[in-house]
């Protein structure tokens, strides 16, 4: 899905670039080795990450890796050498960083208009009983719900209040047949703020995507940016409203008066990713993600994997 629904569209939606190669797991290697290839793009299970754009660096190639970089802090640490040390460009595919419903609340809390922000709260929600066939839910390094959403999540808090002071976390598998993770909920502390990052596949009526409480009022948004339908619809993203949202999914800014306003969602947009790595490798802009952002995002991952497991607060 990576590669048909997300990275294909965006390629081919910016004109500096030119889709000219797709391979599996297993023809990878040809792929790589290709000279006329001057970009690869690794949307494969997590696992892979690491060993597929240590080979590309090596090959020279520029790398655009799909969230998380790799699987684990160090694996991090040592492709962000390589790639130095190669000259090349590499990128991570944080995609979420352009919803839609992101966008409208990093513009809120970063107005002022919020005041002192006490709780901020992001929610992903989903009911599926069923387990779904597929390497995120069969046991393996890099599996399970926490590497698949807390990685977005954990970007979206980090790129809005910066590195927290501590965390504390719960991760478990709630289904009945489930073998991974299917649960977390993740609280990151600064000072007086709390910030909580929870995700489930047993949730039928799903709670706010997004809720801010601070000193000046509340900002409660519901809904999930439409970007990825659309894509899986088939439609273009270069499309006339494409990334929209309808006012039934507007956000509500409730002032410290009990006065209510409907905030119009930003529209979303996900090939601003690919225009500004574009522009990274024409022009030498900076890259749409800096892959120490990934490393630091993979470190609260291992952290609070150990806060779960030891059932404790721990200093970060």
């Amino acid at each position: 899905m990576a590669g048909t629904v997300f990275h294909a569209p965006l390629i081919r939606a910016v004109p500096e670039f030119e889709l000219a190669a797709i391979a599996g797991s297993a023809e990878a290697a040809a792929l790589i080795a290709d000279p006329a290839i001057d970009v690869v793009v690794i949307a494969t299970p997590n696992r892979s990450h690491y060993p597929l754009a240590e080979t590309a660096l090596r090959a020279g190639k520029h790398v655009v890796v799909d969230k998380p970089l790799t699987v684990t802090s160090a694996e991090a640490v040592g492709l962000i050498a390589l790639a130095a040390e190669q000259k090349r460009m590499l990128t991570v595919f944080q995609n979420r960083r352009w919803d839609g419903d992101y966008l409208t609340v990093k513009d809120a809390v970063r107005s002022g208009r919020l005041g002192e922000i006490a709780l901020f709260e992001a929610h992903w929600d989903r009911f599926r009983p069923a387990i779904k066939p597929g390497w995120r839910e069969t046991p393996a390094e890099g599996a399970g719900l926490f590497f698949d959403l807390g990685a977005h999540l954990i970007d979206q808090a980090l790129q809005l209040f910066g590195t927290p002071e501590a965390l504390t976390a719960d991760i478990g598998a709630q289904r009945s047949d489930a073998e991974v993770d299917d649960y977390f909920r993740l609280t990151l502390h600064y000072g007086r703020l709390r910030v909580n990052l929870s995700a489930a596949t047993l949730i039928a009526a799903p709670r706010p995507r997004f809720a801010v409480y601070g000193t000046g009022g509340a900002l409660v948004k519901y809904g999930l940016d439409p970007q990825e339908a659309a894509l899986k619809a088939g439609i273009d993203p270069r499309s006339p409203g494409f990334g929209e949202e309808g006012p039934d999914l507007y956000a509500t800014f409730t002032g410290a008066d009990g006065a209510e306003e409907r905030i119009p969602a930003q529209p979303g947009r996900y090939v601003a990713f690919y225009e500004q790595v574009a522009a990274a490798l024409c022009d030498g802009s900076p890259v749409p993600v800096e892959p120490a952002d990934a490393r630091a995002a993979l470190r609260i991952i291992e952290l609070a994997r150990e806060s779960a497991r030891e059932r404790r607060r721990i200093a970060i």
